[in-house]
């Protein structure tokens, strides 16, 4: 049964800020989630929905603004649903999300860490090198839009510029938005991938239907003009290949502490923020504590992000990747850099792996799930036997849920975790932590 939503604005007192930037009180006892408001203010709020556990509201006037409030970089906040907390002090996002880290840790897992690491933090604006733009015909508008999905909407935001992406795409939006509109069937033609590199970048157009030779030649012109590479993708991911230039040189990423450069394709996984990423690897390898006779082992380990700064100090490095592509992309990279103590190995990493060819004596374990985490791999710890290991997470709640079966079952000490602010201005959190057999 519908619950009738009051029309006349509420007057409330902001009590904290939940994990994806709302800001929460109660009113009549009932929890409310209150878009646009920080704790500590007193707003003026209109309810947008009820539901049986908790409402949902928008702020409509701040009365009391907290310290920490700042006027928000974009004119987009508030609309596009890309950023949360542009309003919020950076400094007290960090806060926030190693707060958030370390209340699911004990709530969740119920462990506390031994030492609560410094957070890596870097550039907070221009930083995104991987996005997936969606692109929408709009009748109404007699426009195409390019931009990220409007907060809690299917409908893409009407967009200018996006100041979290690198200026290299996120200064040119309305130029894409005129890119497309020109071509022949601008309705068919639903997204643009964004990959960039330290040096080059890429576009990547999915389109639906077959392109005209005009609409090539104004797609190839844009990354001329633009100096991007162009690619087309006509069906699924495998199906992405060159349009402009039609051998382009690959993209890549150096770590420069590790003396490495690592290539990529336009579609990999790769990491969004490349400074956070220089650190993140730095601090893995530091605190997993490498000696030259170990044997290390990379779960997860996609394009050799870790493994091969790994393979650095390491006597061996073993990866292993549900991704066919990204295991290849890994072997080429080991081999470019001169590494041969790394092997790599395809495998389901959410099965039992006794059998696994790669499985033996391991001094060092990394991990480095997808958002599920990797409560798979840590039940079948004792297998493994790692003395050290570290956990690289992007969703503190799977890491927590994780961390109960390390420390509680597998018998495991958690030395030390904290935040990455790979993502600012956004609510996602990015987290390392360290465990240590008893």
């Amino acid at each position: 049964m519908a619950r009738r939503v009051p029309r006349e604005p509420v007057t409330a007192v902001i009590e904290s800020l939940s994990p994806d930037g709302r800001g929460i009180t109660h009113i009549d006892g009932k929890a409310v989630f209150v878009d646009g408001a920080l704790a500590g203010e007193q707003v003026r709020l209109r309810y947008r929905r009820r539901k049986r556990r908790y409402d949902e509201a928008e702020t409509v006037a701040v009365l009391q603004p907290a310290q920490q409030r700042v006027a928000p970089h974009c004119p987009h906040f508030g609309v596009c649903g890309g950023c949360s907390l542009q309003h919020l002090a950076h400094e007290a996002q960090v806060e926030a999300k190693q707060k958030d880290l370390l209340d699911k840790l004990q709530r969740i897992g119920k462990t506390r860490p031994e030492e609560i690491l410094t957070p890596l933090t870097g550039p907070v604006w221009g930083y995104r090198r991987k996005a997936r733009l969606g692109v929408k015909w709009v009748a109404k508008k007699g426009r195409v839009l390019v931009g990220f999905r409007e907060k809690r909407s299917p409908y893409l935001a009407d967009m200018t510029r996006c100041p979290v992406l690198h200026p290299a795409v996120g200064e040119h939006l309305p130029e894409l938005s005129e890119l497309i509109g020109g071509l022949s069937r601008p309705d068919r033609l639903p997204q643009i991938e964004v990959a960039l590199g330290d040096t080059t970048g890429a576009l990547v157009f999915r389109h639906l239907d077959p392109l005209s030779t005009t609409d090539r030649q104004a797609l190839a012109g844009f990354g001329r003009r633009y100096g991007l590479q162009i690619h087309l993708q006509p069906q699924g991911p495998d199906s992405i290949h060159p349009l402009w230039p039609e051998s382009p040189p690959p993209l890549s990423y150096c770590l420069p502490a590790f003396d490495l450069e690592l290539q990529f394709a336009p579609g990999d996984f790769t990491q969004v923020n490349a400074e956070i990423n220089r650190q993140m690897v730095s601090r893995a390898v530091e605190l997993l504590q490498v000696e030259v006779s170990h044997r290390v082992l990379d779960l997860f380990c996609g394009l050799g992000n870790f493994s091969l700064p790994l393979g650095r100090r390491a006597a061996e490095v073993i990866g292993v990747e549900g991704e066919a592509g990204l295991v290849t992309r890994a072997r080429d990279n080991a081999r470019r850099n001169g590494l041969d103590n790394c092997r790599f190995h395809v495998a389901d990493l959410a099965s039992d792996f006794s059998q696994a060819p790669w499985l033996g004596q391991i001094d060092r374990l990394l991990l480095d799930p997808p958002r599920s985490g990797a409560l798979e791999i840590v039940q079948q710890l004792h297998k493994l036997r790692p003395q050290r290991m570290v956990y690289v997470s992007c969703d503190p709640a799977t890491l927590a849920r994780d961390s109960e079966e390390i420390v509680h079952r597998q018998g495991y000490r958690l030395l030390s975790a904290g935040i990455m602010d790979m993502f600012p201005h956004t609510a996602h959190v990015e987290s390392m932590a360290v465990f240590e057999r008893r």
